[in-house]
């Protein structure tokens, strides 16, 4: 490769740099006793030109609401910013478009949590990255190169959403990338929910019922639906979209 992954920590008290080879794990402080309250920390990975950082969550759990890991597609600016997280579940793994990538956690001065640890690595071009395991899913396949092919399925009582194939393949802007998002797996015979994070799936059940999901954005951000698959039954069955400035039946 070349130059090793350097990552640049502006914690709390003082900036240093540290190199780190081509992976490693990043922790806040006082992970996983607690980081303090009115914290503002800021974290930079820089890779080599050319290839993207690929970073996993181990742990995640941090005031819902009030505290924040933000992440940054770049250098930590307004105009680099990706998604802003909170919460007690595990977020799924992230990948730049470029050679930096950057993570912030603030705090409010109240009540803290257990905190976070990422592993990151640097990706080649020619890799996808791992894509992870969706909460009650199971992953066959190890390799995530151009090319190469990994297949989702649920535990018992558990069913899939979204594709169960996925191929890492390289998208237009020649980027390497999986040809679709990771599935999740949801106990059989649920119907809607509350949906967050900065994307996701939803399907319909084949049962006849009424279903809501609510899908919840961070203050500011907007909400786009793309259907990939749309089959009801004509003048008795609907939906109902929300949230614009009129309400969509389809």
């Amino acid at each position: 490769l070349g130059t090793p992954l350097a990552v640049h920590i502006f914690s709390c008290l003082h900036p240093f740099i540290m190199n780190s080879g081509w992976n490693g794990t990043i922790e806040s402080p006082g992970f996983p006793y607690g980081y303090p309250n009115g914290a503002n920390c800021t974290w930079v990975i820089v890779a080599e030109k050319g290839n993207r950082i690929h970073i996993v969550f181990q742990s995640f759990a941090v005031e819902e609401e009030y505290d924040f890991l933000s992440l940054y597609d770049g250098h930590p600016q307004p105009a680099n910013f990706r998604t802003r997280l909170t919460g007690f579940t595990i977020p799924p793994p992230v990948t730049s478009s470029d050679s930096i990538f950057s993570l912030r956690l603030t705090s409010d001065f109240a009540v803290s949590a257990h905190g976070f640890k990422v592993a990151y690595e640097e990706l080649r071009s020619s890799s996808c990255g791992n894509p992870g395991v969706p909460a009650k899913g199971i992953r066959n396949g190890t390799q995530f190169n151009v090319g190469d092919k990994i297949r989702y399925r649920c535990v018992t009582g558990y069913v899939l959403d979204g594709h169960s194939l996925l191929t890492c393949v390289t998208s237009t802007a020649g980027v390497s990338v999986w040809d679709f998002p990771v599935p999740i797996c949801r106990a059989e015979d649920t119907c809607g929910g509350t949906l967050r994070g900065s994307s996701g799936l939803i399907s319909s059940l084949g049962s006849s019922r009424e279903c809501k999901w609510t899908i919840l954005a961070d203050p500011g951000d907007t909400i786009s639906l793309v259907f990939t698959e749309f089959q009801m039954e004509e003048k008795s069955d609907y939906l109902e979209i929300e949230g614009s400035k009129q309400p969509t039946i389809w």
